[in-house]
Order: structure tokens, then C-alpha cells, then sequence
């Protein structure tokens, strides 16, 4: 399972990409620090799950959500912020987000709900039978 993360916190991608080496199965194949580069790397990657911060130069995780959805429309998307609050959850639920985290509280989530896309994903996938 290809991961993107997009958050403009070197501490956090840093986290992130060290609790994705404890999900056998999933692997980092790009990350963005503002909302113009995320939209074109994961255009570019077409990953399988995305790790997304709502606050981010250049715009917002919801408008990285809103601009990769239509065309991507499989594509996991975890919101994970700093801002857990219930307008900003039912905003991002309703423009196609999946999961919607708080960074502070639910940080330690993460790589079990990764490891269980990649068990559903392995179902899924014709390959993987």
C-alpha cells in the first residue's frame, strides 16, 4: 500500500514515516509541506492512503481533499489535525475524507488503521489471492 503524507510539520512527517515502517505492507512514496505540492505529488503517485493536515501553507487539507477526490476517488484519505473540532470533522467527513483524527489524542491510531487497509486492501486485490 503506497502512502502519502501531507502535513508542514517536519516533526510529524518524520513521526509518521516512522510509525509506517511498523505496518508491513505499506511504504511512503511521497510527502508535501503545502497544499499546491500535495495536490501534485499525489496526482503524480496515486497513493493508496493519505495522511492529510487541515493547516498547511498555500490553502487548507480540504482544498488538497476537495482538488484530489473527484479524480481519485479510492484513495484513503485520514484527516489528522490539530484542530479536532466537530465543524471541521463534518466539513471534511462530507468532502469525502474517510477518517478524521486528532493529532494530539489519536496520533497512536495511525498504524493500526494502516495495517488493516493493507489487510483489506490484500483481500481485495486479485493479485494478492
Amino acid at each position: 500500500m503506497k502512502v502519502f503524507i501531507a502535513d508542514d510539520s517536519r516533526v510529524v512527517v518524520e513521526r509518521l514515516a516512522g510509525l509506517l515502517e511498523e505496518v508491513p505492507g505499506a511504504r511512503l512514496v511521497g510527502q508535501a509541506g503545502d497544499v499546491p505540492a500535495a495536490v501534485s505529488g499525489i496526482q503524480k503517485m496515486k497513493p493508496d492512503a493519505l495522511i492529510l493536515d487541515l493547516h498547511m501553507p498555500g490553502g487548507s487539507g480540504l482544498d488538497v481533499l476537495r482538488a484530489i477526490r473527484a479524480e481519485q476517488p479510492d484513495l484513503f484519505v485520514l484527516i489528522c489535525t490539530n484542530y479536532p473540532y466537530p465543524e471541521y470533522r463534518e466539513e471534511c467527513l462530507t468532502a469525502g475524507a474517510n477518517l478524521f483524527l486528532d493529532k494530539s489524542a489519536e496520533f497512536e491510531r495511525i498504524p493500526s488503521i494502516l495495517r488493516k487497509l493493507v489487510q483489506r486492501d490484500t483481500k481485495i486485490l486479485p493479485s494478492a489471492r
